[in-house]
């Protein structure tokens, strides 16, 4: 009533005279002057402070000359400010005494009930009771009604709901009966941010009823399909001028089970050639083994050819761990009776594996995290001398983007290979590697090894979502042991990378050597290339 007569006592004042310009509120505690345009603007501003904690606020006086308004108000105690005693319930979950003085009531009820929501008391209530006052010091008491605790029970999906159930099932297992609260929304967000298969059209939504949590998910399913090409510029051993370059199709989740089929096809600047063939079921039967068979065949030109069946079944640990087993049957024919360094062969081995992806928030870059790890025992025989040896296969990868600070990237990757051996190796068994997807200053497939490894350290620097540029550095040292050959080598060079209405087009100018050999500008790799999805 007090607050209601003071507005009253205003508002008896705006019409007296139409003359009437200035009004001036004057707080008595500081003797501050506001000014405010009119009679209304007054009473808003007072009102105002009740609203901020200033509950007693009191109209003092009214001063009204000719052409001017003095409003003079007392603030009164702040109440935000106050001696506060909490429950035990609290207490239990609190470092705070029983007992203590806050200057700011509000926040700390706000901390009491975020604290309680983080629990899955979503609808927890805090509550204040005022006990009067104490040396000038409002003395608070403050307890809290949780409500029920609420846990993920289920997820519905909206949009794309053709999804493997196996899918479905391993997301339950990994959050159903878990506290609802904010992280695990941002963990379930994230655990399908740039998925292979899927999009989210806004993060995820929730449903309460009395007895369930309901997490509804909106999806749409990803153009998955992409035809990536890529043409390279370089010489050859002899120094000639060649054209070289790759196909890679990809079909993925066309029967909705997020299946793939990948079709490779490469060329190099030695005239060698490969042809690579995957299929990828990752839920047989609706369960939790996925299978993959691999056949892969390498040419050198009229030199010989090796071809490859990998048959392998894992497991899925979760949407970004796998592990399993692999059969590998390897063949291989020298087709040229002058090439002195090559065996016929015949390989069978059983191997293990381990896959770790964790999806870029940069649509840009196909990952933020990648690691695979393989070791492979084989059993070979060279058919012409009819012996029989045993090998071991050992291959580790790692790659990882950090964020460096606003637009500024940096990728690291490392990868190594090792093949094992008593006996001596022939060169058509050995590993081999460089070019555009490992060291990319020289021709594809064109170094020969039975261990090698090498370090890539890669600054981007990000355009938007549509571009980057890129500027890298590499270091790479092989093995040879047929050879006795132990050369290390670098590479450099610098590329660009943007998004085109028909895909993701690549531009790249590289070069490297041995270390002690001069650097020849004949050397440079040019590649372009474009990744469409479809």
């Amino acid at each position: 009533m007090k607050i209601l007569f003071n507005i009253f006592l205003i508002l008896s004042f705006v019409f007296i005279k139409a003359q009437q310009k200035e009004f001036w509120l004057v707080d008595v505690q500081t003797n501050k002057k506001i000014s405010v345009k009119d009679s209304v603007a007054a009473v808003k501003f007072l009102d105002s402070l009740s609203q901020n904690n200033f509950y007693l606020t009191e109209l003092k006086n009214v001063i009204k000359t000719e052409n001017k308004t003095e409003i003079f108000f007392d603030k009164g105690k702040n109440f935000n400010e106050a001696q506060v005693t909490i429950s035990d319930k609290i207490l239990k979950e609190s470092t705070q005494e029983k007992t203590f003085f806050t200057k700011n009531l509000d926040s700390l009820k706000k901390e009491i009930s975020e604290n309680y929501r983080n629990q899955g008391y979503s609808f927890n209530r805090v509550k204040s009771k005022f006990l009067g006052m104490k040396d000038g010091i409002p003395q608070v008491q403050i307890s809290i009604i949780p409500g029920n605790q609420r846990k993920i029970d289920s997820f519905v999906f909206r949009g794309y709901e053709k999804l493997p159930n196996r899918f479905v099932k391993n997301l339950e297992k990994e959050f159903k009966g878990k506290v609802y609260d904010d992280q695990n929304l941002v963990r379930i967000n994230k655990s399908l941010q740039n998925h292979p298969f899927l999009l989210l059209d806004k993060p995820p939504q929730t449903l309460f009823t009395k007895d369930s949590t309901q997490i509804f998910l909106f999806t749409q399913k990803k153009k998955s399909n992409t035809f990536d090409g890529i043409i390279g510029f370089g010489n050859d051993k002899t120094d000639k001028f060649t054209f070289n370059g790759s196909i890679n199709v990809n079909f993925r989740n066309m029967f909705n089970s997020f299946e793939s089929i990948n079709i490779y096809w490469q060329r190099n600047p030695d005239r060698g050639q490969t042809f690579d063939l995957k299929t990828d079921i990752p839920y047989l039967f609706g369960s939790n083994v996925g299978t993959k068979i691999n056949v892969n065949i390498f040419r050198q030109d009229s030199t010989f050819a090796n071809v490859k069946l990998i048959p392998a079944f894992y497991i899925h640990l979760n949407n970004r761990q796998k592990i399993g087993v692999r059969g590998t049957f390897e063949t291989s024919t020298v087709m040229d009776s002058l090439y002195v360094g090559g065996k016929d062969f015949n390989k069978k081995g059983i191997g293990a594996f381990y896959e770790f992806n964790e999806p870029s928030e940069i649509e840009l870059f196909l990952y933020r995290t990648r690691i695979r790890a393989e070791v492979d025992y084989f059993s070979t025989n060279y058919s012409k001398e009819n012996v029989n040896v045993s090998q071991n296969n050992f291959y580790l990868l790692g790659e990882r983007n950090f964020h460096i600070k606003d637009n500024h990237y940096l990728n690291l990757k490392g990868e190594t290979a090792l093949i094992n051996s008593k006996n001596e190796f022939a060169s058509n068994e050995l590993l081999r590697f460089g070019g555009w997807n490992s060291l990319r200053g020289f021709n594809e497939n064109s170094l020969y090894a039975d261990f090698y490894y090498y370090g890539n350290a890669e600054y981007r620097y990000v355009i938007g979502n549509q571009a980057f540029f890129d500027v890298f550095g590499q270091y790479a040292q092989l093995n040879n042991k047929t050879l006795s050959l132990k050369p290390k080598f670098y590479s450099f060079g610098l590329g660009f990378n943007f998004f085109l209405p028909i895909g993701l087009m690549s531009f790249q100018i590289s070069n490297g050597n041995e270390f002690g050999n001069p650097l020849k500008f004949s050397d440079t790799k040019i590649h372009w290339g474009i990744m469409s999805r479809f």
